[in-house]
């Protein structure tokens, strides 16, 4: 395995291990903790990407791009993570729907912030040069890969 293979799996592992994370703390009963610990891992995520690409990490322009790049795709993003979270506030039912909801969501959100980056970093890009614009797209048909696993 030559050295570009193993830094491939390294990245992919450390996106896996937020994705479980995203997924776990998805299923948080509590309306709007699961919400923000999610953010909290994706958060935590784009700094463990920066390491492992030694790209310099600036935690007030990460939680900018999070937001831009995330929020950019409300509808199928962030609205569902919304909803299913206010779900959990229904008892019985909602709960469970809003538990099991958010959990996938938050899964998928974070698979495409993981994947989106790696590939940014991979071509030469930093926090600075990222554009939100450009990255849309393919946040988007990677948030919609992760759903139809």
């Amino acid at each position: 395995m030559g050295k570009n293979e193993k830094t491939d799996d390294l990245i992919d592992e450390i996106i896996n291990k937020h994705i479980y994370a995203s997924s776990a703390v998805g299923l948080i009963p509590l309306p709007f903790v699961d919400f923000m610990g999610v953010s909290g891992i994706q958060f935590n995520l784009l700094r463990c990407l920066a390491d492992e690409y030694n790209i310099p990490f600036n935690k007030d322009i990460v939680k900018h791009l999070i937001a831009s790049l995330v929020g950019g795709a409300l509808p199928v993003s962030i609205s569902p993570r919304l909803g299913a979270s206010l779900a959990k506030m229904i008892p019985g039912p909602g709960m469970a729907f809003g538990a099991i909801s958010m959990s996938g969501i938050s899964a998928a959100s974070t698979y495409a912030i993981g994947k989106v980056f790696k590939r940014h970093f991979e071509e030469g890009g930093t926090f600075l040069t990222f554009d939100t614009q450009k990255a849309k797209d393919f946040y988007m048909q990677m948030f919609n890969e992760a759903n139809s696993i």
